[in-house]
């Protein structure tokens, strides 16, 4: 069985070792898209200080289960809180990752959800890459609807050198 460990303040060294490995995971195995541009320094600085950026739901689980490689905790859930002027509160889940030898259990997707009951959030939100079948079946078979046909929604981005060229144009 999993425990979860509530926030990043409660495991910041924990939590963040655990998404430092997911992402070296996938940066050598899975990344088809090149490589990540948030090192171990900005999440430290974001997701564990005063007002983090972000929270993070950890599993871990007995010694006596530990993974192949001695690991105890074994996944997390990074989320933050969002606003909807349609809807109302929101959680938008970031990141979601188990490690493949404890995948199938399903405890990650319900704890969620409880947080963004116990929030009174309206909606839990997520992205996911069309390449990502096994995770966009996973959020489908959960209740999860693609917005993209349904509500002919599309995902925009604005990366850091964009947002610094329009705040040039402001002063």
């Amino acid at each position: 069985m999993f425990t979860f460990f509530c926030t990043s303040f409660c495991c910041p060294g924990i939590s963040c070792c655990a998404i430092f490995r997911k992402n070296d995971d996938i940066h050598l195995h899975m990344c088809p898209f090149g490589n990540f541009s948030c090192v171990r320094l900005e999440l430290q600085r974001d997701g564990f200080c005063q007002n983090p950026f972000f929270e993070c739901l950890v599993a871990e689980i007995p010694e006596e289960l530990k993974s192949k490689e001695g690991f105890t905790v074994v996944g997390y859930a990074l989320y933050f809180y969002t606003y909807s002027t349609w809807k109302g509160r929101s959680l938008y889940l970031e990141d979601l990752y188990v490690m493949p030898e404890f995948r199938g259990i399903n405890v990650w997707f319900f704890k969620l959800l409880s947080s963004s009951a116990m929030t009174q959030c309206v909606r839990l939100q997520l992205s996911v890459l069309n390449w990502n079948t096994p995770s966009r079946d996973f959020y489908a078979a959960k209740g999860g609807q693609d917005l993209t046909v349904s509500e002919g929604c599309s995902l925009l981005i604005s990366w850091k050198k964009i947002l610094m060229i329009h705040t040039l144009f402001l002063l």
